[in-house]
């Protein structure tokens, strides 16, 4: 009988021991062909003859394809609705829904004539993750929630409803689509008067993790799976305006002008050269600049222009701007100019949580993907939400680093790879903070 037992013993061990290699060696996927079926579908609402999106916020455009993630996740058994905010959620329950829900999402509102997988393929990856959830009838111990935040490519306003909240300055902005960010709120189903009810409390949420494309050349260039992002960088922006003295062109002699536009274009050199041969991987820009009076026979008096700039380390910030003003007060004083600088826009630098990185390493590991630790140079809804909980994101490459153009692009099987490494991101958050509860 003794005998009996430890035979059979000894059987269920080497049956579950084999199990367990079928199961590592074929773990659980999701399915690439609906995923990216859905992708094309979404493409719809907003195209234009680019063969991109114009799906702005608040749009016509946007609203169609709200309807329609919306009709997605409820096929994909998640209760749904839309928050005081503008914020599309859906809910998949779990084995134990008084345990705070692990988060997935993004966005899926485009800049004017962008592409069709910024935002995208991380909202339909996440409603895919709870799909292939269910169907395999695997019950997280936690909820699952999926957010579809509004405006996210206009400032992350969906996210800051959830965490800051919302000025009424930034309530009165005007989006891309026309619609003040308040009217837009009322229009996609928001409550502008229960805005406070879409805050959440802090660890309201155990982590959120967000799927999206690099918007770089990184791991396209090196050829790597995958991008486990260490941090979302700051943004620093400022508005510059450099005073000369309009004029005559004609009759002004060369050395007695007070040229505005002549000191920002020796400005525009500094700025590059110092974001460049500062050791580091900062990155500084001037995007915008216009000259007045701007008539080609009138020397330029006054040039408004702009400054950004980004990295992971919020005082090598503050040191290349002061670098920068250093060197502008010098132009200044050779072309008899002024400059003023007005800071905009101040994003602090936000570093994704360790423990969630380290579980999206090794999903990418388990799965047999190359991956990458590496910052996002560009913000994103996740850079928010570290307010309140703990945040990771995976990156999966952008062909030729193109972003935020008609012509962005990753492959089915990219997209496969970062939606498969976000689902079992998701199963070993669950089994790592249910263990402590």
């Amino acid at each position: 009988m003794n005998q009996q037992i430890n035979h059979s013993s000894i059987k269920l061990i080497i049956i579950c021991f084999l199990f367990s290699i079928i199961s590592a060696n074929n773990p659980l996927r999701i399915n690439n062909n609906r995923l990216n079926k859905h992708l094309s579908e979404l493409s719809k609402f907003g195209n234009n003859e680019f063969g991109g999106v114009s799906r702005v916020a608040y749009s016509d455009a946007d609203l169609n394809g709200r309807e329609f993630v919306m009709k997605l996740m409820k096929t994909a058994g998640m209760d749904v609705h839309i928050d005081a905010g503008g914020n599309i959620i859906g809910t998949l329950a779990g084995k134990n829904n008084d345990l705070p829900p692990i988060a997935i999402g993004s966005h899926i509102d485009s800049v004017p004539e962008g592409g069709n997988f910024d935002g995208n393929v991380g909202s339909m990856s996440a409603i895919e993750v709870a799909q292939t959830l269910r169907e395999s009838k695997h019950t997280l111990n936690h909820p699952l929630i999926v957010v579809i935040f509004q405006n996210e490519e206009g400032g992350l306003f969906g996210s800051k409803v959830m965490t800051s909240g919302l000025t009424e300055l930034e309530l009165e902005l005007q989006s891309s689509s026309g619609y003040s960010i308040r009217k837009g709120i009322q229009r996609i189903g928001g409550n502008i008067d229960q805005l406070e009810k879409a805050k959440l409390k802090k660890n309201e949420w155990v982590a959120y993790v967000e799927l999206h494309i690099e918007q770089g050349g990184i791991l396209y260039n090196e050829n790597l799976d995958i991008g486990v992002v260490q941090g979302i960088v700051g943004i620093k922006q400022w508005d510059v305006m450099v005073k000369g003295f309009a004029n005559h062109a004609g009759t002004t002699p060369m050395d007695q002008r007070r040229d505005a536009l002549y000191a920002a274009a020796q400005y525009v050199q500094a700025v590059h050269e110092i974001g460049k041969n500062t050791p580091g991987k900062q990155v500084a820009t001037v995007g915008k600049i216009k000259s007045f009076p701007g008539a080609p026979n009138v020397i330029p008096g006054m040039v408004n222009a702009s400054l950004e700039i980004r990295d992971l380390d919020g005082k090598k910030i503050n040191s290349i701007y002061k670098n920068i003003k250093s060197s502008s007060e010098n132009i200044a004083k050779n072309t008899g100019t002024e400059f003023k600088f007005k800071q905009t826009i101040n994003i602090i630098p936000e570093p994704t949580n360790r423990r969630v990185s380290w579980a999206i390493n090794q999903a990418a590991q388990d799965l047999q993907l190359s991956s990458k630790f590496m910052p996002s140079g560009a913000g994103h809804d996740a850079q928010e939400m570290a307010v309140i909980c703990p945040i990771g994101m995976i990156f999966i490459p952008s062909k030729e680093g193109i972003s935020h153009s008609p012509k962005e692009y990753s492959s089915p099987k990219d997209i496969a790879n970062g939606a498969n490494v976000l689902l079992h991101t998701v199963l070993k958050l669950d089994e790592q903070y249910s263990e402590e509860n």
